[in-house]
């Protein structure tokens, strides 16, 4: 079955979209089923749930959603897909992950994914591939702390409204699936998770979500994975398409990864995957410990502009885990198309898990 034979869909997909991204964020519905009924998107996620559900693999349903949005961001909304960096992370790498962090927290910690008090984010959801992922692991590690997980101690962001009501939908389909109960998943906020630094996006919603924002702000987070956006500017500079601009994350960027560099040229430092490094680094500096895992553009590796960044992060953090996939088709001329690298991108991509141990 041709699973991404939805061409009939495309123009109404389209128009949708136009329609929602006019509407100012205020009168959106926070319920997912009012926005649904409210836009008329009834037909759209049938033939979605449909496609779906015709697929018995765990790993090819979620692959099957994020190509779907994945195209669609990319084709019809190309400045937002180009701002926000959306790509979304293949299942192995997501898999990989969460085994990953599993085992650091064990190893490292004495603890678990599902540990009490193991406080749990993704802050560039997407379409909710590491929640749904982390719950399945909770699951086979502790089938009793499963509810009590999902209720309180799992949390996520998107930005973008669309995907924000995907991964609602993919989160509490997983769980219903895991415990045969259907319960809303009350840990994800619909927020620019940079903007939690800089205090000013709180009152745009509705008082349920800024509620919960309020909640993971005062969480004690352990673990934070995902995939931050990575895009240093544009693709095209006629496109008056610059990414947003962060007054306190970008000061605490110059103060801390740029202070420390010797290089001339820091423009790079202003790409966003490394405004999710510090956000994280920040995050978790409350409790003093814990993990970061994300998978992101590797330039930071060995590009003399990140020498403070990485200066910094081997001051601030106790282990330091890099796992380099390569694929940086624009540095190596041998290499061409799409089919070197695990995104399917032109820059190189790595996994980099970050363990922060609090000092006796």
């Amino acid at each position: 079955m041709p699973i991404l034979e939805l061409k009939p869909t495309h123009k109404i997909i389209k128009d949708y979209y136009q329609e929602i991204n006019q509407l100012p964020l205020t009168s959106q519905s926070f319920s997912k089923a009012e926005f649904i009924k409210q836009h008329q998107l009834d037909k759209f996620y049938t033939v979605l749930e449909h496609a779906a559900a015709t697929i018995d693999d765990y790993g090819d349903k979620q692959t099957f959603l994020n190509t779907v949005y994945e195209r669609f961001f990319q084709g019809f909304a190309v400045k937002i897909a180009d701002t926000h960096g959306i790509v979304y992370t293949p299942q192995p790498l997501v898999e990989f992950m969460v085994k990953s962090v599993e085992e650091i927290l064990q190893r490292e910690f004495g603890k678990s994914l599902a540990s009490e008090e193991v406080h749990i984010i993704d802050p560039f959801v997407g379409t909710g591939n590491f929640i749904v992922r982390i719950l399945r692991e909770i699951r086979q590690l502790d089938v009793t702390q499963l509810k009590n997980k999902y209720q309180q101690e799992l949390h996520c962001n998107e930005v973008m409204l669309l995907p924000y009501y995907i991964a609602c939908m993919n989160i509490e389909h997983a769980f219903y699936e895991l415990t045969g109960e259907y319960q809303p998943i009350e840990g994800i906020c619909l927020v620019d998770t940079f903007e939690l630094i800089e205090d000013r996006q709180m009152e745009m919603f509705v008082l349920e979500n800024t509620q919960r924002v309020q909640q993971q702000k005062e969480a004690p987070i352990f673990v934070i994975i995902g995939n931050p956006p990575y895009n240093v500017g544009q693709q095209n500079e006629n496109d008056n398409n610059k990414n947003r601009k962060y007054p306190k994350l970008d000061q605490m960027v110059s103060e801390t990864y740029a202070a420390n560099s010797k290089a001339t040229n820091k423009n790079a430092l202003s790409d966003v995957y490394v405004k999710a490094f510090k956000w994280a680094t920040w995050r978790l500096e409350r409790r003093n410990e814990g993990i970061i895992a994300f998978v992101s553009n590797n330039s930071f590796l060995e590009n003399i502009a990140f020498d403070g960044m990485r200066s910094y992060l081997e001051k601030e953090f106790s282990k330091i885990y890099v796992l380099d996939l390569g694929g940086n088709v624009r540095k190596n001329p041998k290499l061409s198309g799409t089919t070197h690298n695990v995104f399917g991108i032109q820059v190189g991509v790595s996994i980099t898990m970050l363990v922060k141990k609090a000092k006796s």
